[in-house]
């Protein structure tokens, strides 16, 4: 990866820690004694206009699998 695109990156998920320093902690306590397979994972979004919509998915082996190679291709 460029160097510079990946100073980019960094600079940013600075700047997001620190506009959202909850979210880090909250992700940490979500996946700190891992996530196994069934665990379901749910977002909601909810507009300035109140509009809100909400998806969940339950994981598959294969997606541990792919959470797994991102991973180690990050470090």
């Amino acid at each position: 990866m460029n160097p510079m695109a990946l100073m980019k990156i960094m600079n940013a998920k600075n700047q997001f820690d620190a506009n959202h320093p909850k979210f880090g902690a909250f992700l940490k306590a979500a996946f700190a004694g891992g996530i196994q397979e069934g665990t379901i994972i749910e977002m909601k979004v909810t507009k300035p206009d109140g509009e809100t919509m909400t998806t969940n998915l339950k994981v598959k082996q294969s997606d541990l699998e792919l959470l797994q190679q991102l991973q180690e291709a990050v470090k």
